[in-house]
């Protein structure tokens, strides 16, 4: 059965250690048979949570940038891949603004396969 596989690669750096190995990820993904999209959140306009809460309500962001269209993907696949190089013991600031910015739709991600690729 094909599943809808989604990579979010995290590395500040196209090409380094963390893409890298979101690049092997896919290829094998894809030799199985299994739809995958690689999105690179370093060429992604992400703004910080507000934490203003709105979409407590309205379960949307008032921000107009590409989160709204990155957490559709998300909440779309079967199997979300989240890679991050490790800096001073904790993931890449680009990651965790984006794990912010799920929280709109957080109760959302749910019955997935996760996969973390950490460097």
């Amino acid at each position: 059965m094909s599943k809808k596989v989604l990579i979010l690669s995290g590395s500040p750096r196209k090409g380094g250690n963390s893409d890298f190995l979101c690049d092997a990820f896919m290829k094998g993904a894809q030799e199985a048979g299994h739809d995958v999209e690689k999105i690179f959140i370093n060429d992604k306009k992400i703004s910080y949570c507000r934490a203003c809460y709105v979409c407590r309500h309205t379960h949307k962001c008032f921000q107009k940038d590409d989160m709204t269209e990155i957490l559709d993907k998300m909440i779309e696949a079967d199997v979300l891949v989240l890679a991050s190089p490790v800096y001073f013991y904790a993931i890449a600031g680009q990651v965790k603004t984006m794990l912010d910015r799920t929280l709109p739709r957080w109760t959302e991600l749910k019955n997935k396969e996760f996969y973390y690729i950490l460097t």
